[in-house]
């Protein structure tokens, strides 16, 4: 499920991905490598990262912008990645038949992906304003 929303000041837009079926580490260990890097820069990264964890990360960090140039209309060049961050989820757990009637225990991890995108030239906009006042 992705569950995408913006804040109030409008600068930001928030995109989050619940239960994929993936280890919190192995998420992080791509999440940790586009962390305030510019949008255009992270999908060249996550294109030619060689983990499985990149492809649910690129679908979410292209979701944000589709989302950002069509509510906020600002382009996605001028957008970064401000804030991704993962947290775990639940654990599904399974029992696998093994010899003897006895059973094993089969635990798969899943994780909560959270990655907010903002714009530039908003944000260059409202340092301006700010500082006039």
């Amino acid at each position: 499920m992705i569950k995408k929303n913006s804040n109030r000041s409008g600068t930001e837009i928030k995109v989050l991905a619940k239960h994929i079926h993936m280890s919190v580490f192995k998420a992080r260990r791509v999440i940790d490598q586009i962390r305030g890097r510019s949008y255009e820069e992270t999908l060249m990264i996550l294109e030619f990262m060689p983990y499985r964890a990149s492809y649910p990360i690129f679908q979410l960090v292209s979701s944000a912008a589709a989302n950002a140039r069509h509510n906020m209309g600002s382009k996605e060049a001028d957008s970064f990645i401000s804030k991704a961050e993962v947290s775990g989820g639940t654990i599904v757990k399974k029992l696998r038949p093994r010899a003897k009637g006895r059973s094993y225990p089969i635990k798969r991890p899943t994780c909560h992906i959270t990655i907010v995108l903002r714009d530039k030239s908003i944000i260059e906009i409202q340092e301006i304003q700010n500082g006039d006042s």
